[in-house]
Formats: structure tokens, C-alpha cells, sequence
């Protein structure tokens, strides 16, 4: 890779990753699931499981972007060529790679919805509305296609049109303007949420640590979160991290993300709970918290309207920094792979992905009931999606936790990691063992639920697999 790839600044990778950890994963996901899992305690292990496996895995997927200088394909197939070892772990490429495009379908769709809200809140037409007429809003922009479809178009064009623009002057420009501007606008959600909301309500919730009152499920759920909110496992972090710097730290970088991409999430949890605790409502509302529960706030609040569309706008930034580094590790790929311009490779990527994401625009509509995937599946094409992108995100960190431990050498990750000896040796249990054996339990919430003891046999047999894995495809030393 030449050095006209390699970011401009040095923080600049910083600002990638952030950018593509910080997104509806943040602003809606987490906050709807601490409010179902009681609270501090469902931040507590999510805090926990960041640490000792997030990032980890996080320092080992970016080390192997560095490693490779390459797209997450092309870059798994020169690590396991010029390493010896299998030519199965370039499954990790392909497997990162087809989640974020599959994701990015979606995504896309569901970030459209802030579209929408954005223009309801900025209007006035949801000013002092009920809860039935919110409720109905959203169940109206649900039932039209024709909506949906004009928002996942106009969401995945501004995408694609700045990955087109090149790694300096598209993303690594608009990362430079957007990440500060998203944090200011969060700031100023958060003064007026504790201004006008009950703040205090909210860092109670928020802060008070019950683990009694965490199920199992909260456990897996909150190990979980942790895991997606970093962006492991799609490519994302490989790719962005081919044009990281020599000289940045890849464990100084890693714990900056986390800790940025948990001060985010836990700065809109205080804001989102704030507003709701201020008008009455209580936290467990489930994924309409953001579109249902959160403008009903608004709506009662002075000069919600206009904060409520700002908040909004907000989410419509945050989810954009998130797409854009999913369009990357496809169209890095079939730039290097194909010798396409990057425009024409973005445009190839980016109409993929829209056509597969009308799946998940009729999903919620003209399928929602009866379609040929509830009939093969059960499910809806959406749930569908989501539920494969569930497995391949959990097997893809799994495997790159292990390639990185067990398949590079001592010294190659010593001088990519620039460490001491003492926090190599605990990364490398972390990441050989550690990791592995968390993202297994994780992996076990997108099986189907089994009665009686087969899903802690079906864990066992993931462990033991995935350590066999690992010694069998072992560089010798």
C-alpha cells in the first residue's frame, strides 16, 4: 500500500473507528436494552465484558489490517500465504466482509426512520401529540414502502458519495468535521435533557448496580452489546486499520475507543432517560424507545419540537459515520481485486446493497405476514438478514481473536503492538482464551432457544472447538 493511503493525522484512525463503533448501536440499541435489563447492572457487565474482550479483539483485528495494508480479503489472503498456515482462515475476510454488506442493507433502512422524525419534529406535526397519534406515526412510515424506500435511497446515496470521494478527502474529511459536530449536538441534547427532564431518576437507573436483578439472558445480552458496539467482526475495524499509521499505538487506540464509544452511549443513555423519566414514562419500552417513547417525550417537553428534531439529526450523523465504514471493506476488495476506480466500485457496492435492502423495506409491510421467507424461514427477510449477520459477526471476532494469538508470531505482534513484554503476555491469554470463550456464550443467543441441556452442551462443543481450531492451525514457532 502506498503511503497516499495511510491517514493524513494519526488520530485520524481514531476518529474512523469511533466514527464507525458510535451509531444506532449507541443511540437506540443500548439504551432500549439497559432500560428491558434494570440498568447499572446491564452496564456493569457490558463495562466488564469491553474490557477483558472488546478490546482485545479490537487491537487484534486492527493489527491484522496494519499487518496486511489491504482490504479484509485481500489482506487475509497475504497473512495466511506469507504465514503458512491454512487458506481457511481467509474466511475471516469473506465472512467480515459479506456482514457489513449485508448490515449496510438494513442499516440503511433503519437509519431512514431518523430521517423521517427529523422532518415530523423540526414541523411541529408531532407537538403535543398523544401517545396513540406518535404510535400511529410510526406504524404509518412502517406501512409505506414508498417512504421507506425514498429514505434507505437518500441514507445510502450521501453514504456511498463519501467513500467515493477517497480516503482523504471523503472519509477522512467528513470524519474531521462530523465526529466533533455530533458530539456537540449530543451535549447540547443532554444539557436540555437535564435541564427540563429528571436527570437525577436517570443516573440512578443508570448507576445503580443490582446484579441480582440481571437474568441470564441480560448476562449474554450485555456481553453481546459490548461486542457489536465496537464494530468487531464486519471488517470495518481491518479495513480502517490498513491505513493506520506505523507509529500509533494499537493499545492506546483500542482503549481510546472504548472508553469514547462508552462515554457516548452512557452520555445518551442519561439524556434519553432523563426525558423519559420527566414525563412519566418508564425505561423497559423495548425497541420503540427511540421512535415511539422518546418523541412522545418531546412532545410534551417546551421547545421539544426543535431539540427533538436536532436529537435526531444527531442520529441520522452517527448512524452515516457507521455506513460509511461498512461500505469500505467491499469496495477496498473490488478496488484492489478488480482494478475498479474507487467510484465505480463504491457504486457497485452501494446499489447491491440497496437493492438487497428492499428485502427489509417490504419486510415491514407488504411481506410483514405472508412471504416466501416466512414460509422457508419462518421469519421475515429481515429477521432473516439480521439473524445471519448475528452468527457471522460473533464467528467472524471468534476467529479473528484466534488467528491473531495463535497464527502470528511472538514477533511480529511485539512490533506491530510496540509493547512490553508483561501486557503481551495478558493480551494473549485474553485473546486466545479469554475472547474465544465469551464470544462462544454470545454466539449462543442466535441459536434457536432448546429446552433441557442442549445449549450448554452446544457451548461446550463451540469452546472446544474453537481452542482445537487454534492449536490445529498453529504456526510452528
Amino acid at each position: 500500500m502506498s503511503a497516499k493511503n495511510i491517514w493524513t493525522h494519526k488520530g485520524t484512525f481514531l476518529l474512523a473507528a469511533v466514527g464507525s463503533a458510535v451509531g444506532l448501536g449507541n443511540l437506540w440499541r443500548f439504551p432500549y436494552l439497559t432500560g428491558e435489563n434494570g440498568g447499572g447492572a446491564f452496564i456493569l457487565i457490558y463495562a466488564l465484558t469491553i474490557a477483558m474482550v472488546g478490546i482485545p479483539i479490537l487491537i487484534a483485528e486492527t493489527l491484522l489490517g496494519r499487518a496486511s495494508r489491504r482490504s479484509p480479503i485481500m489482506g487475509m489472503k497475504y497473512l495466511t500465504e506469507s504465514h503458512g498456515t491454512s487458506a481457511a482462515w481467509q474466511t475471516i475476510g469473506w465472512m467480515g466482509a459479506a456482514a457489513a454488506f449485508i448490515i449496510l442493507s438494513f442499516y440503511s433502512v433503519i437509519a431512514g426512520w431518523a430521517i423521517h422524525y427529523t422532518w415530523l419534529l423540526f414541523s411541529g406535526e408531532l407537538a403535543g401529540a398523544d401517545s396513540e397519534t406518535i404510535g400511529a406515526a410510526f406504524g404509518t412510515l412502517l406501512g409505506s414502502p414508498e417512504l421507506l424506500l425514498t429514505y434507505h435511497t437518500l441514507f445510502i446515496l450521501a453514504s456511498g458519495l463519501i467513500v467515493g470521494m477517497g480516503i482523504h478527502k471523503g472519509i477522512e474529511g467528513s470524519l474531521r468535521f462530523m465526529m466533533p459536530a455530533l458530539f456537540l449536538i449530543l451535549l447540547i441534547v443532554l444539557g436540555y435533557a437535564v435541564i427540563v427532564g429528571d436527570a437525577g431518576a436517570a443516573m440512578r437507573f443508570l448507576f445503580t448496580f443490582n446484579l441480582e436483578d440481571l437474568s441470564l439472558e441480560g448476562w449474554l445480552q450485555a456481553m453481546g452489546q459490548s461486542f457489536f458496539t465496537l464494530s468487531l467482526g464486519m471488517g470495518a475495524i481491518m479495513a480502517y486499520g490498513a491505513y493506520m499509521s506505523s507509529e500509533a499505538s494499537l493499545t492506546r487506540t483500542a482503549i481510546s475507543i472504548a472508553l469514547v464509544d462508552t462515554l457516548i452511549a452512557l452520555m445518551a443513555g442519561v439524556a434519553i432517560f432523563a426525558l423519559v423519566f420527566g414525563a412519566g414514562m418508564e425505561a423497559g419500552q423495548g425497541p420503540g424507545l427511540m421512535f415511539v417513547t422518546l418523541p412522545i417525550a418531546f412532545a410534551d417537553l417546551p421547545g421539544g419540537s426543535i431539540l427533538g428534531g436536532i436529537f435526531f439529526i444527531l442520529v441520522i450523523g452517527a448512524a452515516l459515520t457507521s455506513a460509511i465504514s461498512l461500505v469500505e471493506p467491499v469496495a477496498a476488495w473490488l478496488v484492489e481485486r478488480f482494478g475498479m476506480s474507487r467510484p465505480l466500485a463504491v457504486t457497485v457496492m452501494v446499489l447491491g446493497c440497496w437493492a438487497l435492502g428492499l428485502l427489509t423495506v417490504f419486510s415491514f409491510n407488504v411481506w410483514e405476514k405472508d412471504s416466501w421467507s416466512h414460509a422457508l424461514f419462518g421469519r421475515s427477510p429481515f429477521d432473516v438478514l439480521e439473524f445471519l449477520t448475528n452468527i457471522m459477526m460473533p464467528v467472524g471476532g471468534l476467529l479473528i481473536a484466534l488467528f491473531a494469538g495463535w497464527a502470528l508470531t511472538r514477533e511480529e505482534v511485539l512490533r506491530e503492538m510496540n509493547t512490553n513484554d508483561r501486557w503481551f503476555a495478558v493480551w494473549q491469554f485474553l485473546v486466545r482464551f479469554i475472547a474465544p470463550m465469551a464470544v462462544a456464550f454470545v454466539f449462543l443467543r442466535t441459536i434457536p432457544q432448546i429446552e433441557g441441556y442442549w445449549v450448554p452442551a452446544i457451548g461446550s462443543v463451540l469452546i472446544i472447538g474453537a481452542f482445537t481450531a487454534g492449536r490445529t492451525f498453529m504456526v510452528r514457532r
